[in-house]
């Protein structure tokens, strides 16, 4: 027996099985980036000026220094840019082109994003600003911010008399 209704677009699955392959997608007629999205219903100038919208940014804060990681598949160092604004702002952008499309071309599916990306991120205080290193390996760029030494508090032991 279905648990879901043949109204629903004729799909007769059962919902609780994690494992089924006929899934529902609530975005599938929203007009961006969605795994259910085929070429033949994502238009060729949305594609040209969609940005990153998946852009995934790690921030983790370790003692010495705060670490971003982004995945940028595909893109190389030069077509990244890493930069710092006076107000404490790190800002990582960039570019990927849309590839050549030869109109011979049959497309069946297209799920990679095209287009311009920005990410920005307020830092803390502790950030020393001037010494920011980035490097990018195996489509990973990694920006590493150094804090600034916490001066530890310095503890005199008292001798009580009496």
């Amino acid at each position: 027996m279905s648990l879901i209704p043949s109204w629903f677009g004729g799909r007769r699955s059962n919902v609780f099985d994690p494992f089924s392959a006929d899934l529902w997608d609530p975005f599938k007629d929203f007009p961006f980036p969605s795994s259910s999205l085929s070429a033949s219903n994502f238009p060729q100038t949305f594609r040209e000026n969609t940005a990153f919208v998946n852009t995934r940014i790690d921030w983790k804060e370790t003692p010495e220094a705060h670490v971003f990681k982004a995945d940028l598949p595909g893109l190389k160092k030069e077509e990244v840019k890493v930069e710092i604004e006076d107000d404490r702002v790190l800002q990582i952008s960039g570019k990927r082109n849309v590839e050549k499309e030869d109109k011979n071309d049959t497309w069946h599916r297209v799920e990679r994003s095209s287009g311009s990306f920005m990410r920005r991120f307020r830092l803390p205080e502790s950030a020393r600003m001037d010494q920011v290193k980035a490097s990018m390996e195996n489509g990973v760029l990694t920006v590493t911010v150094p804090k600034v030494e916490e001066k530890k508090p310095e503890v005199k032991a008292i001798e009580i008399s009496g």
